[in-house]
C-alpha cells in the first residue's frame, strides 16, 4: 500500500466519522430488506461504474427507512462495492438525502441570495414559530421537520420552499398557512 493511498484512506475515515458523528443514536436496527438489496443490485447492473448508481441506491434505502442511518449507508456501500466514506460523502452532499431522522413531512426553505433578499429569513422564522421548532428540528409528534437549503433553483419566484416533493413559490405568511393546512400539517401549527 502506498503512502498516498494510506493518507487518503485516513482522511476518508476521518470524513466518514465526522459525518456520522452528527447522526443521532437511535434505538433499533436499520437494515435493508431483501427487496431493497435486490433493487440496488439490479440498479448496479445498469451502470458501468457502481459510483454512478449510488444516488438512486441511496434513494431506495431512504424510501425504505425514511433516512440514512450509519448502518444503512454501510449496507449500501457493501452492496455497491464502495467504501463507506464515499457513500457518506454523497449522502451528506444532497439535500434530498437525510442523514438524521426527519418527520413525516419535510419543509425545506431556500436561503440562497435571491430568496434571502426577498425574505427567506422571515419565512424560516415564521414557519419555525408556527410549528414551535427551530431549523433542524422536528415537531414533538414527529410530523414535520424544518430545514434550510442553499438553493432550490426557483429564483424567479422567490422566496420559496419545498414541502416533501412539492415546490411552493412567491411565499407570504398567508400563503404558508394555506399550504401547510393543505398538505395535512395544519393541525401542527401553533396559533400566533
Amino acid at each position: 500500500m502506498s503512502l498516498a493511498r494510506s493518507a487518503t484512506r485516513s482522511t476518508d475515515i476521518i470524513l466518514y466519522i465526522g459525518i456520522l458523528s452528527n447522526v443521532e443514536t437511535i434505538k433499533g436496527t436499520f437494515m435493508l430488506s431483501e427487496k431493497a438489496k435486490a433493487e440496488i443490485n439490479e440498479l448496479k447492473g445498469k451502470y458501468p461504474d457502481p459510483k454512478s448508481a449510488l444516488l438512486p441506491a441511496l434513494e431506495i434505502a431512504q424510501q425504505e427507512h425514511g433516512w440514512l442511518s450509519a448502518e444503512v449507508m454501510q449496507e449500501v456501500g457493501e452492496a455497491m462495492d464502495l467504501p463507506p466514506t464515499g457513500v457518506a460523502s454523497v449522502a451528506s452532499f444532497y439535500t434530498m438525502l437525510y442523514t438524521q431522522p426527519v418527520g413525516e413531512h419535510v419543509i425545506q426553505v431556500c436561503t440562497n441570495i435571491t430568496c434571502s433578499l426577498l425574505g427567506a429569513e422571515h419565512i424560516v422564522d415564521y414557519i419555525g414559530r408556527k410549528l414551535g421548532i427551530e431549523v433542524g428540528q422536528t415537531t414533538p409528534d414527529g410530523k414535520v421537520t424544518l430545514l434550510t437549503v442553499e438553493c432550490l433553483g426557483s429564483c424567479g419566484t422567490a422566496p420559496m420552499m419545498q414541502v416533501d416533493e412539492t415546490y411552493y413559490e412567491s411565499l407570504t405568511e398567508e400563503k404558508i398557512d394555506r399550504i401547510l393546512g393543505g398538505v395535512g400539517i395544519g393541525h401542527v401549527l401553533k396559533r400566533s
